[in-house]
């Protein structure tokens, strides 16, 4: 009986030292868990964009960042958008920009534009600056063209049906398509086909007085064209900021074109010349000269 009643004592002991232990590592988890999210999830509770510590220590194995998440998710919450975590924290670790993501939703629905999170979301994953987006959706912005510091080109140079060359800068004012910036061209492309528009509509003029008497006939012929097609903006006008009157290039060619025909002429009269001596040197050898 004796041996029988240590035995049961070891056994009570160990199982009262393995239930301590067991308290004790719940104590620190709990103590680890409060302290490090403790601040998040009071400051995430009083501004009403609740997170619950699960959640926090989620993101924690997820080798997600916590508080960008729920600052995140304050944000939206205060401007009545209701984000769940786990959209954030989709989109974070796709390696997203969650809060560029989250002021462009809040910018677009203080303005009435309608754009969800799925779109806000894969546009910034495009590549694309989600926020400068629906900036310049409420606040057109202007483009130069010909952008100098890209093309190296300070005017767009055409010639009207009269040779005389017309050297033109232009502005353009576009603001964001969102439905079209992901897979939309971009305003280099616009650029382009503005300037090629301008090209083709000064190259169809009969005379450059007629273009420098209305210039905006050039705006609204490009304008007629619906040059924005496939890009992610929408032209809202384009207009011609200067125009000067370059060099007289039907003149040129002109004369360029009468030079290449003098030349031609004077190498044929020189063949003939050539081939008249030859054949006088080959009478005299044969003694059929008249001389």
């Amino acid at each position: 009986m004796l041996p029988c009643f240590f035995l049961a004592k070891d056994n009570s002991d160990m199982v009262t030292y393995g239930i301590g232990i067991v308290i004790i590592i719940a104590i620190f988890i709990v103590i680890t868990v409060v302290f490090k999210f403790g601040m998040l999830w009071i400051q995430a509770a009083s501004s009403g964009a609740r997170v619950s510590l699960f959640s926090l220590v989620g993101m924690w194995f997820r080798r997600v960042n916590a508080e960008t998440i729920v600052n995140s998710r304050i944000m939206a919450t205060k401007a009545g958008l209701n984000i769940p975590t786990e959209f954030l924290e989709a989109h974070y670790l796709a390696r997203g920009n969650v809060f560029n993501v989250v002021r462009a939703l809040i910018a677009a629905s203080r303005a009435n534009i309608p754009l969800n999170f799925q779109k806000a979301a894969a546009i910034d994953l495009a590549g694309r600056d989600v926020s400068d987006a629906v900036q310049t959706s409420v606040n057109p912005k202007v483009i130069d063209c010909p952008k100098q510091h890209t093309s190296g080109k300070a005017t767009i140079d055409a010639v009207a049906q009269n040779g005389i060359q017309l050297r033109v800068k232009a502005r353009v004012t576009v603001r964001t398509n969102i439905e079209r910036v992901v897979g939309g061209a971009t305003e280099e492309t616009v650029v382009a086909r503005v300037g090629e528009g301008i090209v083709s509509a000064i190259g169809s003029s009969s005379s450059h007085k007629q273009v420098l008497a209305q210039p905006n006939l050039i705006s609204k012929a490009v304008l007629a064209k619906g040059l924005d097609s496939g890009t992610a903006y929408e032209i809202l006008s384009i207009d011609i900021a200067d125009i000067d009157v370059g060099e007289n290039v039907g003149a040129k060619l002109q004369t360029d074109q009468a030079e290449a025909d003098r030349r031609v002429a004077q190498a044929k009269a020189e063949e003939r010349r050539v081939m008249a001596i030859a054949q006088e040197q080959e009478l005299v050898s044969t003694g059929q000269s008249k001389f």
